[in-house]
């Protein structure tokens, strides 16, 4: 009996199988290079013009934001809208070079054309004593203003306020809202802590 060879027909055939599951493995590669690549675009250009993830550092926001807590910031909610008094905001550090890039958490407290001034440890804006619920003493520092705030200037403080506890506008002055990132609008880690603001 003769031996029986693989004719070149098979042999093909498998050649033909083995190249065609390569190419299949490299096409889903692609996809799946091309898929992450789409959304780390998307999740960049989101990041830019969107909603900015912050951490917060410091003692200044105490007792409404604790350091490290991580929080969702929204960015285009001021194209939209004015910052308004209430508002917890993310805003560049006018006290240091425009070179540098540092930011801080503060609420907004008064709004332009708005009259501020800290008197006998109280808050007052427009001559009217301020209700804050969300502050745990009186402020300790010194009495301050008043100020008149002018068009496109807000007036910021912390919610600490203990003495020396905040850096904010008693320090470094009226923001404008060319300063101001956006609005925290939620603390999102730690998971135990996910809370509005």
């Amino acid at each position: 009996m003769e031996p029986v060879f693989p004719s070149s027909k098979d042999s093909d055939g498998r050649q033909q199988a083995t190249s065609g599951s390569q190419r299949g493995l490299r096409a889903e590669l692609w996809d799946v290079i091309r898929t992450i690549g789409i959304a780390f675009i998307i999740l960049l250009l989101l990041n830019i013009y969107v909603f900015n993830l912050s951490v917060v550092k410091g003692q200044s926001m105490e007792p409404t934001l604790e350091e490290s807590e991580r929080l969702f910031v929204n960015k285009i909610i001021y194209d939209f809208r004015d910052p308004k008094p209430g508002d917890v905001v993310v805003l560049k550090d006018p006290s240091i070079g425009p070179d540098k890039k540092e930011y801080l958490v503060k609420r907004i407290v008064a709004a332009p054309g708005d009259t501020v001034e800290v008197r006998g440890h109280q808050l007052f804006v427009n001559n009217t004593a301020l209700n804050e619920p969300y502050t745990d003493i009186q402020i300790e520092d010194a009495d301050f203003g008043p100020v008149i705030l002018k068009s496109d200037e807000y007036f910021v403080m912390g919610d600490n306020r203990h003495a020396g506890r905040s850096k904010d506008s008693r320090y470094f002055g009226n923001v404008k809202k060319k300063e101001i990132i956006g609005r925290a609008e939620f603390v999102f880690w730690p998971l135990t802590k996910i809370r509005g603001l």
